[in-house]
């Protein structure tokens, strides 16, 4: 089988030069080329194609994460491993949003770089591991989101619901909210009806299951 080919793109020379020492102990991993900037990349792609980028986020010019939206569009064949110091959700979520498939940090270890290589080339996604939590994090809050919208319940109504689950009366939410308790009995029918359940603790239990608290 030939070997899987990658081009190197990062503007600091000694970061290719160690990047490129590294796999050159991986038979099976050839570096094809490398690229300081956007515009050195697209002019490498026009001659030859790579089946993985390992691609910087801070780039002259355009940046990576706008380049792995234009290598998508234009090469949506070549796999794309941001390979950053950078651990900010803005880089790290552009550039899932981008498509890429991997997202590794320049701490890793050259076994788990070489490691991640194979598994983009292979059609696989992978993560660092100190990024994983973060993107649980992320996903189980637009899980909780797209549960509170299909239940139709707003901010207030998600608050007495979690002043309910806390075990609290309508005296207590209340005195909380400053509401009346004429006002905190109807923010709960229209919550018991909302979710389509007969009492306090049914509501509890169904926005359990639904992740809203």
């Amino acid at each position: 089988m030939r070997p899987i080919r990658v081009v190197l793109v990062d503007d600091h020379p000694v970061v290719r030069q160690g990047v490129r020492s590294l796999l050159a102990n991986h038979p099976d991993i050839q570096v094809i080329g490398e690229a300081d900037s956007a515009a050195a990349l697209l002019a490498l792609l026009a001659e030859r194609q790579p089946d993985v980028v390992l691609l910087d986020v801070r780039l002259p010019g355009k940046n990576g994460i706008d380049l792995a939206h234009q290598l998508k569009r234009e090469w949506p064949a070549i796999k794309i491993i941001v390979l950053t110091t950078y651990e900010d959700d803005e880089y790290l979520f552009g550039a899932l949003r981008a498509g890429a498939e991997g997202y590794l940090l320049k701490s890793a270890s050259p076994e788990m770089l070489a490691g991640a290589i194979r598994q983009v080339a292979a059609g696989e996604r992978l993560l660092s591991p100190s990024l994983v939590g973060r993107l649980m994090q992320e996903f189980s809050a637009m899980a909780k989101a797209q549960a509170r919208a299909e239940a139709g319940l707003s901010d207030q109504e998600l608050e007495v619901l979690r002043l309910i689950a806390a075990g609290a009366t309508n005296r207590e939410i209340a005195d909380r909210l400053y509401w009346s308790e004429i006002t905190v009995k109807r923010k709960v029918q229209d919550i018991l009806t909302k979710m389509g359940v007969a009492n306090r603790s049914q509501a509890v239990a169904e926005a359990v299951k639904r992740g809203l608290i």
